[in-house]
């Protein structure tokens, strides 16, 4: 089975490394993102000597054109980032299939991973679905399901995902080669789902009249690779690496956002419904982030959302 292979990053990479080591899988072309051009993905094209065609716009004429002399039966996307038009979605005779890092029809749209644990769930899922005009809603391939643990963030299940990504992906091309594919309809599983869009500049910042669960949550969501949950003393912003809940920590009324307490392990600060330990933060200058290091505010120190200056 002949595919074009639309993709970026390296969850892409692995993907590509079990394709093209499957006997009766054969990839033709590679597209990379077009503002990105992962040179990856080039090396791998020079080894499977087919074509690296970037591409700014895959929706037109030209490049349906170009595809004619590949005859692929298969398109895949792994982290592609261009809207697809019915006449590229309905080019292969196989279709065009797309993976994601959401168990749809929940957690559809930009930065799963990160909304997964905003949300506090217990569970992320994978999911290889057909394209259509939608914002990943076409029927389902195949889906699988993993765990989350308290000691999960952001890193730990990018970690997971670029392989799981790939094994399902593998999984489900080799279904279709096959034409062993049972579609679900998305409306199947849920009639409405969710929809995420993508997180942008100022989404970082840290609201300490949120519970703590919820604070705890977020910091482990976009902490790094991402741009970790941010705050302000003063005019000086922190970025916080690491918060930990506080066992028993009772629920009461104070002001939020002053520390009310220290320790060894950092700075405990009143939050919505109780308090939390943040135990490691960075300094942000000039846009990036110091060494991280143990808090040690004084008791009564006012945190922040925005910059105040006195």
């Amino acid at each position: 089975m002949k595919i074009g292979y639309f993709a970026d990053g390296p969850w892409s990479h692995k993907a590509l490394e079990l394709i093209s080591k499957t006997a009766g899988l054969e990839i033709v072309f590679i597209v990379p993102r077009f503002d990105l051009q992962d040179p990856v993905l080039k090396d791998w094209a020079i080894k499977l000597d087919v074509p690296y065609l970037p591409t700014r716009n895959v929706n037109t004429e030209d490049f349906l054109s170009v595809m004619e002399n590949f005859e692929p039966d298969l398109l895949v996307s792994m982290s592609f980032n261009q809207i697809l038009k019915k006449e590229i979605i309905d080019y292969a005779p196989k279709g065009f299939v797309n993976c994601h890092a959401g168990a749809l029809p929940f957690y559809r749209g930009r930065n799963p991973l990160n909304w997964v644990l905003i949300n506090g769930e217990h569970s992320f899922g994978i999911t290889v679905h057909y394209v259509d005009e939608g914002i990943d809603t076409g029927d389902i391939v195949e889906q699988r399901m993993y765990s989350i643990s308290k000691k999960d963030n952001y890193q730990s299940l990018l970690n997971r995902a670029v392989i799981e990504c790939a094994n399902i992906l593998h999984s489900a091309v080799l279904k279709i080669s096959h034409d062993d594919v049972e579609r679900v309809k998305q409306e199947d599983i849920h009639p409405v789902g969710t929809y995420f869009g993508i997180r942008t500049f100022g989404d970082e910042l840290v609201d300490f009249n949120w519970e703590a669960k919820r604070i705890f949550n977020f910091v482990r969501a976009i902490s790094k690779p991402g741009p970790c949950g941010r705050f302000f003393i003063g005019s000086h912003e922190y970025a916080i690496e690491r918060v930990e809940l506080i066992p028993e920590a009772p629920s009461y009324i104070a002001t939020t956002g002053e520390v009310v307490g220290r320790n060894l392990n950092g700075s405990v600060v009143k939050v919505g419904d109780s308090t939390i330990l943040i135990t490691c933060v960075s300094d942000v200058l000039d846009g990036k982030l110091s060494a991280p290091y143990t808090p040690k505010f004084k008791i009564g120190t006012r945190i922040n959302k925005r910059a105040y200056c006195e």
